[in-house]
């Protein structure tokens, strides 16, 4: 018996129920800029578990017929109206991390891969198909800067319920909308920020809190040393539109003048296109330059946030 005759005599006998079931999904931590400030796109979800609570987008991979790439492309894509022809490909996503708790979902073990994701002017939300509602949420409303646990609680810490997870309604093929438990508000109810227990994320469905809060470490951090902070822009910008990206982002106040050194030293991080904005500023004077996203793919020197730039000097 040759090696290719054995190799298909064991995958004939192979017998994939000889082990648990296991399942995989993904949610997206979808980040952009709407009047100024951070926003993540929530969903309500439309069935249980969780059913009218607000959770991350996301669902369950297509087993055998989409990448995890793919997945969270097409979860995106449901709840932002956006494909191929209507601006997906501007979308910048990443893969987060993975978390798989064997209590994550009551209904069987999941493992969910997160990912990041963020785009400048992206569309109104709309609910997918499993979703009740969909909207952009100002990120401070759902997970403060400002408090400390909101990016250190983990599930065990939370007065919830621990590790449990979904993304989307979390409903898989042939699951009737009201299987499982029953948790949150109506499924008709528009996102109450009053009502949201912002502080230790256990506003959000299952673990999607600590998702979040890893999702928000990750994007301040990532443009400390890389340029990704032009993905919130349009092709063309100013150096005070970015600033006001990095000010959104870090929730900090920056010294114009000094940004503006700042970016201008780093070598291909933004290039000038040579022309200026229509008008000049809200003051009056000189039009502003106009730039475009440089050829770097690391920022160096990086631009620290002004909390670490204190701490290493």
């Amino acid at each position: 018996m040759t090696d290719r005759q054995g190799e298909d005599a064991f995958l004939a006998a192979y017998d994939p129920r000889a082990f648990e079931p296991i399942a995989v999904t993904v949610d997206v931590v979808a980040l952009t800029l709407r009047q100024g400030a951070l926003h993540v796109l929530l969903v309500r979800r439309g069935g249980r578990p969780y059913e009218g609570a607000w959770a991350l987008p996301g669902g369950f991979v297509q087993a055998g017929r989409e990448s995890l790439d793919e997945a969270a492309a097409r979860e995106l894509a449901e709840e932002t109206g956006l494909d191929a022809a209507r601006g997906l490909g501007r979308v910048h996503l990443e893969q987060l991390g993975s978390y798989g708790r064997p209590d994550r979902d009551p209904r069987m073990h999941v493992v969910s891969v997160a990912y990041l994701a963020f785009a400048p002017d992206l569309p109104e939300a709309r609910a997918g198909s499993d979703a009740a509602a969909a909207e952009w949420v100002p990120v401070e409303a759902v997970a403060p800067q400002g408090n400390p646990d909101a990016a250190t609680a983990r599930p065990m810490e939370q007065d919830r319920p621990a590790g449990i997870h979904g993304g989307g309604s979390g409903r898989r093929s042939g699951e009737a909308p009201g299987d499982g438990a029953s948790r949150g508000a109506g499924p008709d109810a528009g996102f109450d920020a009053a009502g949201f227990d912002a502080g230790r994320g256990a506003g959000l469905a299952f673990d999607h809190g600590t998702i979040l809060a890893e999702g928000l470490d990750r994007a301040r951090a990532k443009i400390e040393y890389t340029p990704l902070a032009t993905a919130f822009l349009g092709e063309e910008f100013t150096i005070t539109e970015l600033r006001s990206v990095y000010e959104a982002v870090w929730g900090r106040t920056l010294h114009a003048g000094n940004f503006h050194r700042k970016v201008l030293s780093v070598p291909g991080f933004v290039e000038s296109t040579g022309t200026t904005a229509g008008r000049g500023g809200s003051k009056g004077g000189p039009r502003a330059r106009l730039y475009r996203a440089g050829d770097a793919r690391l920022l160096h020197p990086a631009l620290l946030r002004p909390d670490r730039e204190d701490s290493v000097r």
